[in-house]
């Protein structure tokens, strides 16, 4: 019971916080426009100004752990690989394969890895969170940028060529704010630059924005008025980023020695729900977005569940403290 209530009280106030996005969102007090805005502050500076904190302020030298940086590099390939396969026996048109593919395992990593973290730990500065996402985020958008290219709807324009699609993917991935955050925030820390507190204070009152404000825009951005004809493929989607990716990679992780926030930010690599920004990019490259959509609803509330779940098992293996 002890464990379980462990796991209820790192999961439970991530879950809620988004209710509450959701419910100012029935309210009026955030409507469509400010949510977008809102997810865009989050992204493009509040979480990475808080990764950045989190790396500058510490050493990080001594903290750099290549073979978990490796692991998740690796976990997240052969997800995807394995996921590609599976999309070939569930969808058969094209479009709403690419679909598939990017939700089922594109994580909520920045956001839920930085918060579950937070709750669990009360700090993220031992550098883990930031690790997870620099060995697995830069694949998640090369990977997202090739998949939904390749498989958009055919509009009769001349289809790019690999070499195009390759240029692309390295351009979205330099200009990624989270990856920026992470590289500048590690340089500030090899480089050993000092953080006078006028500078830390005000590092600090940006960076405490992007969890709270990050949940609650995950919650508004959703709408429970979905197509039915997703659901099949939206539930088998979900079930492969909540159980079956953290079924088959954790052991191996567990295996390896990986122990404590190692594990909890594995898992919510593995295991959280799938970002927003799934369907803000499918969207934007030609895709039709419902299945996507669908199953971020449905990862997004289900993992709360799972989480604790797996969170709980993990506790009760004491596997992590």
């Amino acid at each position: 019971m002890d464990d379980l209530i462990f796991s209820l009280n790192a999961t439970l106030p991530i879950f809620l916080t988004m209710l509450v996005g959701t419910f100012l969102r029935k309210v009026g007090v955030m409507d469509e426009k400010f949510t977008d805005y809102l997810n865009s502050f989050v992204f493009k500076v509040a979480l990475p100004v808080l990764l950045f904190q989190d790396l500058a302020t510490q050493d990080f030298a001594s903290a750099w752990d290549g073979r978990y940086v490796l692991f998740c590099l690796v976990a997240t390939a052969l997800s995807i690989l394995l996921i590609v396969c599976v999309s070939h026996f569930v969808i058969h048109d094209t479009p709403r394969r690419g679909e598939f593919i990017q939700v089922s395992y594109r994580s909520s990593a920045a956001i839920l890895g930085i918060a579950f973290i937070q709750n669990i730990y009360g700090t993220a500065t031992t550098g883990m969170a930031p690790l997870m996402i620099l060995g697995s985020v830069p694949l998640y958008n090369l990977v997202a940028v090739l998949d939904l290219t390749l498989t958009a709807p055919s509009t009769g324009e001349k289809k790019p060529t690999v070499g195009q699609l390759l240029r692309k993917a390295g351009v979205g991935i330099i200009k990624n704010p989270i990856i920026i955050g992470i590289l500048v925030g590690l340089a500030w820390s090899l480089l050993r630059l000092p953080m006078p507190e006028i500078l830390s204070s005000t590092v600090h009152n940006v960076a405490v924005l992007a969890t709270p404000l990050g949940l609650m825009a995950l919650g508004a951005s959703f709408s429970l008025e979905r197509s039915k004809e997703e659901v099949p493929a939206a539930l088998v989607a979900s079930f492969i980023k909540l159980v079956a990716l953290v079924a088959i990679f954790m052991p191996l992780a567990i295996q390896m020695g990986f122990r404590d926030q190692q594990l909890v930010a594995l898992l919510v690599m593995l295991g959280s729900a799938s970002t927003v920004s799934c369907y803000i990019m499918a969207k934007n490259m030609g895709h039709e977005g419902t299945l996507t959509s669908t199953t971020v609803m449905m990862t997004t509330f289900g993992c709360a569940f799972t989480l604790t779940a797996w969170l709980w098992l993990l506790k009760s293996l004491s596997l992590i403290a």
